[in-house]
């Protein structure tokens, strides 16, 4: 039984250059975090993403969803989507992870993970959408799994473990300069649900 969590320092950079990466641990309690997880699995309007690739269209069976204070278009891996209103449990979120980081955010886009066997490739961030070089908060509930960094010029590496309730904060650079991804394991048979919050430029507004 572990008494006292590990002491977390936020403000450390996990990366060794060219971008930011802090992980504050974990920003909601056990309660909370469980019953945002159940809210969010049986509240949020889940997706299967679609994406095209060599131009054929793929449908994962990872589930996405895509929030915003407006409408607001993001395109990637070559499909639009458009967003839906807060929920109020999003909204919550984002206050306690604007609070926590002193960043605003405008945008979510949430993905479930069913199980281990659902990952996401490596990739970054950079869609023209985005704010450039804009804040990207990670809040994770669920399962708890690996997630890894890898310099796109000299390939080195940095992996953490994302906890149920945790925070992990890219900005900087981050994007322009590092892949990051979700492994996929079949150690894990539960599910993790992941919120990306964002800000999307206001002048990609048609």
């Amino acid at each position: 039984m572990v008494l006292f969590d590990i002491e977390i320092d936020a403000t450390k950079n996990l990366l060794p250059k060219n971008g930011v990466v802090n992980y504050h641990g974990k920003l909601l309690n056990q309660n909370e975090a469980n019953q945002y997880l159940e809210s969010l699995l049986n509240n949020i309007a889940w997706r299967n993403d679609e994406a095209i690739i060599f131009g054929k269209k793929i449908i994962t069976k990872r589930k996405v969803a895509w929030y915003g204070e407006k409408p607001f278009e993001y395109t990637y891996s070559k499909t639009t989507k458009l967003a839906l209103p807060w929920t109020k449990e999003l909204l919550e979120l984002k206050t306690k992870v604007e609070q926590k980081t002193g960043e605003t955010f405008n945008s979510c886009l949430l993905n479930l993970y069913h199980n281990g066997n659902e990952g996401m490739a490596w990739h970054s961030d950079g869609e023209k959408d985005l704010k450039k070089n804009g804040a990207i908060a990670s809040l994770s509930f669920g399962a708890e799994r690996k997630f890894a960094f890898k310099h796109k010029e000299t390939k080195e590496k940095v992996t953490l473990v994302l906890e149920h309730g945790s925070l992990l904060v890219m900005k900087g650079t981050t994007q322009t300069n590092w892949l990051h991804r979700l492994p996929p394991t079949k150690l894990i048979h539960s599910p993790r649900i992941n919120l990306t919050f964002r800000t999307i430029e206001e002048h990609t507004i048609h």
